[in-house]
């Protein structure tokens, strides 16, 4: 059994505008889930991007519009968007207010592959 503080874990900022906290991942002691929250200011989000493993977003506050591909979808508390292994993805928060998401990747850790780069981010490894 691992038991896990939630708000013993510190948010980390992964770019202006971003703040990130894991919740659960390969340094928890999980084998096959990454789940983290966000805390994203008005008009930002991420860069198109991809995972090699299925995502699935969730919006706990605000709201985001998602694109995969040519498709946007715009979303807001209570929904969630189930992003394909692979798919090239991004958002912005297109609220007034911070945005509060919660993410959860098929694998214990965090991998990320932004369009135009030639190594995948890694954390929480």
């Amino acid at each position: 059994m691992h038991f896990i503080d939630h708000e013993a874990q510190p948010r980390e900022s992964w770019r202006s505008g971003v703040e990130t906290r894991m919740l659960v991942s390969a340094l928890t002691g999980s084998s096959s889930l990454c789940i983290f929250e966000q805390w994203i200011a008005p008009g930002v989000g991420a860069p198109p991007h991809s995972h090699p493993v299925e995502e699935v977003l969730t919006v706990l506050a605000g709201e985001v519009e998602v694109w995969i591909g040519e498709a946007k979808i715009v979303l807001g508390r209570g929904q969630s968007l189930a992003v394909a292994a692979g798919q090239v993805h991004g958002f912005v928060n297109i609220g007034a207010t911070t945005l509060h998401m919660h993410a959860v990747l098929a694998s214990p850790f965090f991998e990320a592959l932004r369009v135009g780069s030639a190594e995948p981010e890694r954390r929480w490894t």
